[in-house]
């Protein structure tokens, strides 16, 4: 009997996948394991193995075509099988039943889709509530609830509604788009799918946030001095001991005394992230990535260098899972590697904040010194005690959403930063 390949699973919020390209053709020889073909969910490509080994016999999912995961799109089997018309085709996607969907607790939605019912004492019902699963796609696909029209008791949308809305979006043509009018001496380049997800995204953060900016000078001395005297020990136990991880552990420790920026706005109410979990920033081939260093709060130096060598070397070779790259409450952008010396990065949505790191570079300091009487001096007028000093500095943007937090609010945070850093082993 053929063997069906189906869409993986690729992460717990993955809930579809494109083929990207097709490794074997029908009618060649397929060996259990062996790479058959790529798939890509948002920003990741990922081969999939062959579950069986034989003759792929047909392909039902085209490359380019989006299927749910646990759709059959191809079958494998020995060379003479025939697949039959009551084969499982590519559009039936494995799902849960409705008595599962029906059994799950429900949440109850925001104030603002509440907003004009009449208050009552006996629990909300219908349209009012949701089940997890429910909430979890419509998020994903950012679809507004009330567009949905429900099937359960008293108008209740459950999740086959949800699915049902979705592939009939799907089906909708594109709004019409110009024609590329090019030059003799032009050439379109078409848009891979994670720069078009990278479009997406960010197109959709600078229209949901409203966007600022606010930019502090950090001394990295105590920094540069504890990674030159330690980066010798880290490397004999197989750790690059990098700058990143001393911005990571800094932003943590502030996060933590800091709970606002760690939170994320909902029409309800801000949503205080109690775990702290940061993204990082990597520069693949194809764009940018944001794995994601789970509970960074709770790791030493040693274990946050460790883990954004691992994540930053996984994500070049395009191994990192979806789920390695959802969760964050927070996000650094390290630019300065690559020799920028200041930023004003994009919030990673739905998250409140993102800190962009410039060059360390060395500039000359001035120090202000005391009074010739020994008074106390004003630091802003020059004084013949003053010096001048060469230090390496760092410029840090913090890019905040405006609805959630205000300039002193933001300023707080960011002057915690950099007095960790500052203050680096003290």
């Amino acid at each position: 009997m053929p063997t069906p390949v189906k869409m993986p699973q690729l992460g717990e919020t993955v809930f579809e996948g494109t083929v990207a390209r097709w490794l074997k053709q029908p009618g060649d020889p397929v060996q259990r394991q062996e790479p058959l073909l790529d798939i890509t969910t948002d920003k990741i490509d990922t081969e999939v193995p062959a579950p069986a080994a034989g003759f792929l016999l047909k392909i039902l999912a085209a490359e380019g075509a989006t299927v749910q995961v646990g759709s059959v799109i191809a079958y494998i089997g020995d060379k003479e099988e025939e697949i039959t018309e009551e084969t499982e085709g590519p559009g039936k996607a494995v799902e849960s039943s409705e008595e599962t969907d029906r059994s799950a607790p429900s949440f109850p939605l925001p104030a603002s889709r509440r907003a004009g019912e009449a208050a009552s004492d006996a629990k909300p019902e219908g349209r009012a509530f949701v089940s997890p699963v429910v909430v979890r796609l419509s998020a994903e696909h950012n679809i507004d609830l009330d567009e949905v029209q429900g099937s359960g008791r008293q108008g209740r949308v459950t999740k086959k509604d949800l699915l049902a809305y979705i592939e009939a979006a799907k089906k909708q043509p594109p709004a019409a788009q110009p024609a590329a009018v090019l030059g003799v001496d032009e050439v379109l380049q078409p848009l891979s799918n994670m720069r078009q997800a990278i479009a997406e995204h960010m197109s959709r953060s600078v229209r949901t946030s409203p966007h600022v900016v606010t930019i502090f000078e950090a001394d990295m001395t105590a920094v540069v001095r504890h990674r030159a005297a330690h980066k010798e020990e880290f490397a004999q136990k197989g750790v690059n001991l990098s700058f990143t991880p001393y911005f990571v552990a800094a932003v943590a420790a502030a996060l933590g005394e800091n709970p606002t920026v760690n939170s994320s706005w909902t029409d309800a109410g801000l949503m205080l992230r109690q775990r702290i979990h940061v993204g990082i920033a990597v520069a693949v081939p194809d764009g940018l990535v944001v794995p994601v260093i789970r509970d960074a709060d709770e790791m030493n130096l040693q274990g946050l260098a460790r883990t954004v060598n691992d994540l930053a070397v996984r994500a070049r070779r395009g191994e990192l899972s979806p789920d390695e790259m959802r969760g964050g409450t927070f996000t650094v952008t390290n630019h300065g590697t690559g020799g920028s010396l200041l930023g004003t990065p994009i919030i990673n949505q739905p998250q409140a904040a993102i800190l962009g790191v410039g060059k360390i570079s060395k500039r000359a300091v001035v120090n202000s010194g005391g009074g010739s009487d020994g008074a106390p001096a004003e630091p802003l007028l020059p004084s013949a005690d003053d010096t001048i000093s060469i230090r390496p500095m760092s410029y840090l943007s913090f890019a905040f959403d405006h609805r959630i937090l205000d300039g002193f609010g933001a300023d707080s945070f960011l002057a915690d930063v950099v007095k960790r850093l500052e203050h680096w082993g003290a």
